[in-house]
Parts: C-alpha cells; structure tokens; sequence
C-alpha cells in the first residue's frame, strides 16, 4: 500500500474517470486512489470496478446513495483514508482542471514541513484557463472576501485541490464541518490555520473541464458567501488548541 490516497469525488464523470486514473498510476510515485461516487446515473461506478480489476490493491470505490454532497464525499473519503493509515490525503477533482502532475509537488511541499499544501489559482497572478471571465473574477473575488472577512492568508481560498497530513485530519473535528460546497473548502483552511498547522500554498495552473458538466449552482455560491460570516463569528467564541 502507498502512503498516499488521493481522493475523487465523482457523479457522471463517465467521459473523464478512467483517463484521470490511469494518469494518476502514471505518476513517478506511488499513489492509492479512492473513487467517492454519489450514485452516478451515467455509470461511472461501473467504469471504476472494470479497472479495479486491472488495478487491485490500489483503486478503491465507495458508492453512496444519490447526490450528497462534495464535502461530505471528502469527509466520507477523510474517515475511510485515515482507517487506512494513510500518511497524506489530497482532494482532487475527476475532470483534469487539477493536473495530476501536480500531486507531486504537494506532496513535496508536505514532505518538506507544511501540514497541509494548497494548489493554488491565484499565488502568482490569475492562473486559470478556459474559464469565462465572470466566473474567473467571481472566484478571485471570492477569495479576496474569505481573506477580508475570516483575515487569513491564503490567496486560494475556495481550492479544490489540496495534500492533507494525516495529523491535519486527525485533529480538525470532522463530524462537526457543517459545509457541502465553497464554504467546505474554505472551513477546512481556516480550520487548519485556528489548530495552528502549516498551511502552504503552491501555484498551479486550473484548466476547466473539456468533458462532463460543471457542478457549480448559485446555492454552493451562496453557502460559501454566508458560511464564511458564520465560521467566524463561531470562531470568536471556540477556542482551538
């Protein structure tokens, strides 16, 4: 077994799911990978247990009932590597907006002392392509917001794509992470930084999908918008220690 899980929620991602794999087994080192499928109409499960066959011992697959949420796949996904005593656990997505490539130099970063590593859009400039410019500003906007309101340091704070240590997850109460969407990327971070972790960001380049349909909705937008008011108000009367 690897040290390393890497976890990837999916529902109908049938176009991009066994491309994102085999990528990910490509790699130069070695990674386990973990599908988190909400019950996909399309058959992406299916496509998953065709290559577990192939990759044994290295492609797992934990199928929920129905469309639950992107932050309760992770948390699902969190639970399930930590059983596992993985060493590191990354939040990726199925379309290759996160280059694979990219798993490595997280990794490193982790390797060389932070706790938690950040692939990054926004620590060098704006690094997104294929985006409309609405939804480039809308998410740039966003993260100056989260950096105002919550007065953290992360340049990226709705980022997806993120190497977690093993201590990060053991520590931050996962039951009680109250977000699905946005805001379940943002109060993983700003939790994190509250426990004292070394959090870093590293920069990437986000490409947006080419095949399958975006799961952005205005409701995940909302929830980020008014969950970040709510995570630190909360915080002002929790002490992290």
């Amino acid at each position: 077994m690897a040290d390393s899980l890497v976890i990837i929620p999916t529902y109908n991602e049938k176009e991009n799911i066994e491309k994102i794999i085999r990528k990910i087994f490509s790699l130069a080192i070695p990674l386990d990978v973990l599908i988190v499928d909400d019950g996909s109409p399309d058959g992406t499960g299916s496509i998953v247990k065709q290559l577990q066959t192939e990759f044994g011992g290295r492609l797992f697959l934990e199928e929920r009932a129905g469309k639950l949420g992107l932050g309760t796949a992770y948390l699902h996904g969190f639970k399930w590597g930590l059983g596992k005593q993985y060493d590191y656990i990354f939040e990726m997505d199925a379309d290759f907006s996160h280059n694979p490539e990219d798993l490595i130099r997280l990794r490193d970063t982790c390797l060389k002392g932070a706790d938690m590593a950040i692939g990054s859009r926004y620590i060098r400039g704006v690094n997104v392509v294929n985006w409309p410019m609405s939804r480039v500003l809308m998410s740039y906007f966003a993260s100056v917001y989260v950096r105002f309101i919550m007065r953290i340091p992360i340049q990226d704070a709705t980022a997806g794509f993120v190497c977690f240590s093993r201590k990060v997850l053991e520590r931050i109460p996962l039951d009680q992470i109250k977000f699905v969407g946005y805001a379940f990327q943002i109060e993983m971070k700003f939790k994190a930084i509250q426990y004292g972790f070394n959090v870093s960001e590293v920069p990437i380049i986000f490409t947006d999908r080419t095949e399958g349909v975006s799961k952005m909705s205005t409701r995940i937008f909302r929830e980020a918008f008014f969950g970040v008011i709510q995570l630190k108000l909360e915080s002002l009367f929790k002490k992290y220690n």
